[in-house]
């Protein structure tokens, strides 16, 4: 089957993680991506791990594109890339604002040129605004959101978040959805656009329920309060005898009363908005009493949400996820990838 993407090709200027998976995932679906590093290689090739003396990350976000190693401070570096201007539908870049200009691959120098070109800059805080310059990552940018207030609690209950949610979901995920709106754009104008795509910004997506609190005009539930983050008896992480993690999420009605069937909760402690410590502490001494395995078996006959965590290594084996096709055997580290199974390069 001839892939979505296919016949398309992508610069890609970018580094580490947002930009580069990005390009990936457009590569998936059939793009063929360049991507332009600086002498030496850019800086993911140093990051661990490594398998056989090679960077696992690195290879996982840039197997199967065209790398060329080029100083674009050189004065001939413009003549090297001309080429790949000519003929490139997608250009991806991850500078701070105002390089590439510096550097002559800024957007308002390209278009007068390429008027087609689908141009995506992927930065912290934006194209512009009072933060546009400020360094930052991941953490930060969930920081200055509002995001991480959700679950940083005191010093004592300080919780990490376990994924890159700006870099991916605000980076990544928003560059592909938007480059290929463009692309469907152009299809109808014939015109290329310049794609600002801000990590910060999708936090306050990310952070739906406590923004619509605040539009409610209402006080916002922080630090671990909020019925997604720990307020609620019915959602939350337990332990059980062996301190194997236990997730109840079990949200409605009829999966709360199903659970508290499955562990005999007493009914005077069923109404977990009327003493949600108490209902809390029970849930949590009755799971403590058996070893995981057996309310494993318990919890998946009972279909009520409540899910033991699974440590990756035991995820990776998981019939279901081997089934799907997320992990398919391949010569290289291959990504987890969330393009279809029809669409992606096979």
């Amino acid at each position: 089957m001839t892939q979505p993407l296919g016949g398309l090709k992508v610069l890609d200027f970018t580094t580490l993680l947002p930009g580069p998976l990005a390009t990936r995932l457009l590569a998936d679906a059939g793009a063929h991506v360049t991507k332009i590093e600086r002498p030496g290689g850019e800086d993911m090739r140093r990051f661990p791990p490594f398998k056989g003396g090679e960077p696992v990350l690195y290879t996982m976000l840039n197997h199967g594109k065209t790398v060329i190693e080029l100083d674009l401070k050189d004065p001939g570096a413009a003549e090297q890339i001309a080429p790949l201007l000519d003929t490139a539908d997608i250009l991806v870049e991850q500078f701070r604002p105002g390089v590439m200009d510096r550097l002559g691959f800024g957007y308002e120098t390209l278009s007068k040129k390429y008027p087609a070109l689908i141009y995506c800059s992927i930065s912290g805080y934006g194209q512009s605004g009072p933060r546009s310059q400020e360094a930052g990552h991941d953490l930060n940018y969930q920081a200055l959101t509002g995001l991480l207030a959700q679950s940083y609690g005191s010093a004592a209950h300080a919780s990490m978040p376990p994924a890159q949610i700006a870099d991916i979901g605000g980076g990544s995920f928003p560059a592909v959805m938007n480059i290929l709106l463009a692309v469907v754009e152009r299809q109808k104008t014939g015109r290329g656009c310049h794609l600002d795509i801000a990590m910060a910004d999708a936090m306050f997506t990310f952070g739906l329920f406590p923004y619509a609190q605040h539009l409610a005009g209402g006080p916002i539930d922080e630090a671990g309060t909020g019925l997604l983050t720990g307020g609620s008896p019915r959602y939350r992480i337990y332990f059980a005898a062996d301190n194997a993690p236990v997730a109840v999420a079990a949200l409605e009605q009829k999966f709360w009363d199903r659970f508290c069937d499955l562990i005999e909760l007493p009914s005077s402690l069923r109404n977990d908005l009327k003493t949600p410590d108490e209902t809390a502490a029970r849930i949590a001494g009755t799971l403590s009493a058996r070893p995981s395995a057996e309310w494993r078996a318990v919890f998946q006959a009972g279909d009520c949400c409540v899910t033991v965590v699974e440590p990756l290594s035991e995820a990776l084996s998981d019939p279901h996820f081997a089934g799907r096709g997320l992990f398919p055997a391949t010569d290289h580290p291959a990504v987890a990838s969330p393009i279809a199974r029809r669409f992606r390069t096979p």
